[in-house]
């Protein structure tokens, strides 16, 4: 049984006890080095993540009889590796144990309810600033390449100065959360998720 374990955004106390007890039970943990550095503790084998996601499917294919998880950042099936997992495998092949989503803690942390929001990605895509200008509240996870200071830009080029939350590191001891106007927004900023509060 292969399954794909939320790990929440960054910090162990945010792992739910599913999680948890799916990760001391499994015989390999797969994951980036930076989830795999959270359980240093785990005796068991490991395998590292990295971008060519055919070659992982075939790998976790040819060990599909061992209780191997593979670590998801935030949640599985919020831009993450749940999705691509649960189109290779059949259900009765594959658990998904859902985890804290970084857009869920800041939302939390900002107050900011999330009944109204539109949540999109910038990490490995070219975002839709049409359709996210469309929408009052949005939340983006974002990558080096389109980040809090290109979306600012993508606004302010529209006349718009909407204000948005970015949260850096969350849930880390250098956690970092800045509310300000799009015309304020710095050119870097460590890796983060952004809120965008886009008024009328």
């Amino acid at each position: 049984m292969l399954t794909v374990a939320g790990i929440g955004p960054g910090a162990r106390e945010y792992l739910t006890f599913q999680a948890h007890n799916a990760i001391s039970e499994a015989q390999i943990l797969v994951g980036g080095a930076r989830q795999l550095a959270l359980f240093p503790e785990f005796s068991g084998e490991t395998h590292l993540l990295d971008s060519d996601l055919d070659a992982l499917i075939d790998w976790l294919r040819a060990r599909i009889d061992l209780r191997v998880v593979v670590l998801a950042s935030g949640d599985p099936l919020v831009y993450g590796i749940g999705k691509r997992l649960s189109a290779s495998f059949p259900p009765e092949q594959l658990r998904i144990i859902p985890g804290i989503s970084s857009v869920q803690y800041l939302c939390a942390k900002a107050a900011v309810d999330m009944n109204d929001l539109w949540i999109t990605s910038s990490h490995g895509r070219e975002p839709d600033f049409k359709a996210i200008v469309a929408h009052q509240k949005v939340a983006m996870v974002t990558d080096t390449i389109i980040g809090p200071y290109a979306i600012a830009q993508a606004f302010l080029m529209r006349g718009l100065n909407p204000i948005l939350i970015i949260g850096e590191k969350l849930s880390s001891a250098d956690e970092r959360i800045h509310r300000l106007r799009a015309a304020d927004v710095a050119q870097s900023y460590a890796m983060n998720v952004v809120i965008i509060l886009n008024e009328r």
